[in-house]
């Protein structure tokens, strides 16, 4: 990974940084909302798709079946031609995506999900590293993005099995509503939230914008350095580094996010072990929702989820889809993956959400 001028990283000992301000949240995305697309050249994206309508309810006019090159990255042709179907069958209808396969994940260099949100950006294949276009979701309260911001935000629901598959699926509706009920039963350990700095200078720029440790709103924020102590009842992880190694001994909640900042996270068809971890291996592990690039895009940390701007509308009870779309400023070579819809703090009492839009 090329270093860019961000910001030097802060220490794990340290502060942490100021919170970020967050517009309030009223509303989230609903299954009503939400278009399904299914790979008919992909047995596992069919199988998965159907799993999926009948366990989310998805009704039949938010469905389409298409014929997409099963292959990591489409040409720009290609994927204009799945474009063009989904913005005529589905256009209408939804204010997002969930995309049920794990390949094609790119279109040229461009991330898939980021083509058709804000469209492809060719410039970026001359030169990865440069600035990408700005997302209109970034950091914003709509939870209708195509109808108010134009954008048609998408998440792969990637798996490597059908088994993976069912059981992400599973871990997206056990998400629902979850913290909210945890927090309100006596003597209930709070769910964490892992804030990791690493040695790894290049990756771990983002430890700038690790907030302060302690209590909000019903959530346990931690910043320490990488270790290999066990990480019980995780619902939120970010760190910086090409591999994370002792998946196993995170213990994982339903509806967790977690991503790690490295150049190639978002190659959901790296092996496993492979010198950059790919993204997919947190679904492996047990997260719910994650990120990665698909491409070289040096360290900017606009490229990056915002690790606060993440949590504060994860907390608010804004959905996996919408607040990894919310977290990431310049997502052109980003890949969002997971079960789109989980929502831990769905219900959160107004009290709580009142603390969080302050921040």
């Amino acid at each position: 990974m090329s270093a860019t001028s961000s910001p030097a990283a802060a220490s794990a000992a340290g502060t942490g940084a100021p919170w970020v301000a967050v517009p309030r949240l009223t509303t989230r995305l609903q299954a009503s909302e939400l278009g399904v697309v299914i790979n008919q050249n992909d047995p596992l994206s069919v199988a998965l798709g159907e799993y999926y309508i009948r366990r989310r309810g998805i009704a039949a006019e938010q469905v389409l079946r298409v014929e997409v090159p099963l292959k990591p990255a489409l040409s720009f042709a290609e994927f204009e031609a799945l474009r063009e179907k989904i913005q005529t069958t589905l256009g209408s209808r939804v204010q997002a995506l969930a995309l049920v396969w794990s390949q094609p994940y790119a279109v040229e260099c461009n991330s898939i999900t980021a083509a058709l949100a804000i469209g492809f950006q060719g410039a970026l294949c001359q030169q990865s590293c440069a600035p990408s276009r700005p997302s209109p979701m970034f950091n914003s309260a709509s939870s209708r993005p195509h109808a108010d911001l134009g954008v048609l935000p998408a998440m792969l629901l990637a798996a490597r099995s059908l088994e993976a598959g069912k059981a992400l699926i599973e871990r997206g509706i056990a998400a629902d509503g979850s913290a909210v009920a945890a927090e309100r039963r006596p003597g209930s350990v709070l769910p964490q939230a892992y804030f990791l700095s690493s040695d790894d200078k290049a990756r771990n720029v983002r430890a700038a914008l690790f907030p302060r440790a302690g209590v909000l709103a019903g959530m346990q924020i931690r910043q320490q350095p990488v270790s290999a102590e066990p990480l019980p009842n995780a619902l939120l992880l970010s760190s910086g580094q090409m591999r994370v190694e002792g998946l196993d001994k995170i213990g994982w909640l339903p509806g967790a996010l977690a991503d790690h900042l490295t150049s190639f996270g978002g190659r959901l068809d790296a092996p496993p072990q492979s010198a950059q971890m790919s993204a997919i291996e947190w679904l492996d592990a047990g997260a719910t929702a994650s990120y990665g690039t698909v491409s070289e895009p040096c360290n900017h940390l606009q490229k990056f989820p915002h690790p606060q701007v993440l949590l504060l509308h994860y907390l608010q009870g804004a959905t996996a889809l919408e607040a990894y779309w919310r977290s990431v400023a310049w997502p052109g070579q980003g890949v969002f993956i997971g079960e789109p819809l989980a929502a831990p703090f769905a219900a959160v009492p107004p009290r709580a959400a009142s603390a969080v839009s302050r921040q």
